[in-house]
């Protein structure tokens, strides 16, 4: 599997630059979540990056690379990806409640 040094910015990691999986679409993760122990033995803090672009060249608008920024809120993004989703969480419509109509 291939694998691109990529820059960490921000958080515990801030200045490091890791070697990072790529997918089949030749970019990293959306997300890279790093597990820290707990010195006494509790559950593990999950850190979490979010992938932005680098950067873009000056001439041409091109796409220059990725880097990982911290997110202090450490929303893990694994819920349900469904439009109705989200608006179960605010009361709002699901699948189940249209069944009906």
């Amino acid at each position: 599997m291939k694998s691109e040094d990529t820059p960490f910015v921000g958080g515990p990691l801030d200045g490091r630059v890791l070697p990072v999986l790529l997918g089949l679409t030749g970019h990293p993760p959306k997300t890279y979540r790093v597990p820290v122990p707990d010195a006494d033995g509790g559950p593990a803090t999950v850190l979490v990056y979010r992938r932005v672009q680098s950067g873009r060249s000056r001439t041409l608008g091109l796409h220059q690379g990725w880097k990982y920024e911290y997110d202090p809120e450490g929303d893990t993004g694994r819920g349900l990806k469904w439009p109705w989703s989200k608006g179960a969480a605010r009361g709002g419509a699901t699948p189940e409640s249209h069944a009906d109509e």
